[in-house]
């Protein structure tokens, strides 16, 4: 599954993305902020990423900016399915695309598509000590369910305090979310 924004191109990851996904995320200030990714991030680590199984109705995208030349990695977003049935939505960008909105518009992206696969409620949370993924979270149309629970961060090997989210497709909030951006 792919998506376009005036800037983005979401796309799933191919083995060939590995060099470059391993140089975008192998930076211990973005690690620190996921759960499941480790520190130091290998080659190798990208490649078994990129090797995960796809599934349809469960994408993860690659972003790249578009530009008139070759496309840039700025990073990843996408979801997954928790133990208890939620659905997850997580993301990252390379330190050198912070604070240049790619996040909030991948994740409309991201959020239209899901809605187009069926999905209607979603989880996501972050780290308390990475409150702007919580102002992307809440750009997106999520909210805090008044929860800060402890989450095992695989790049600190340690657990970390995570502000928890929801976002529920079907309410009268999805106004604004999900929405494409015009061009």
């Amino acid at each position: 599954m792919f998506a376009r924004t005036p800037r983005l191109l979401l796309r799933p990851g191919w083995t060939e993305d590995a060099g470059a996904l391993h140089q975008a995320i192998n930076d211990e200030a973005i690690i620190r902020n996921l759960a499941r990714a480790p520190w130091p991030y290998t080659l190798a680590d990208a490649q078994e990423f990129l090797a995960l199984p796809h599934h349809p109705k469960i994408p993860r995208w690659l972003i790249y900016r578009r530009t008139a030349a070759a496309p840039a990695l700025v990073g990843t977003c996408g979801f997954s399915d928790l133990p208890d049935g939620q659905v997850e939505f997580g993301y990252w960008i390379a330190r050198d695309h912070w604070g240049l909105g790619y996040a909030t518009e991948a994740g409309r992206a991201a959020l239209e598509s899901a809605r187009s696969l069926g999905h209607r409620k979603f989880f996501a949370c972050h780290f308390v000590d990475n409150p702007a993924s919580g102002n992307v979270l809440l750009k997106l149309g999520f909210r805090t369910t008044g929860r800060t629970e402890p989450r095992f961060s695989k790049g600190r090997q340690s657990k970390v305090d995570a502000v928890e989210f929801e976002l529920s497709l079907d309410s009268d909030m999805d106004s604004e979310v999900a929405r494409p951006l015009a061009a």
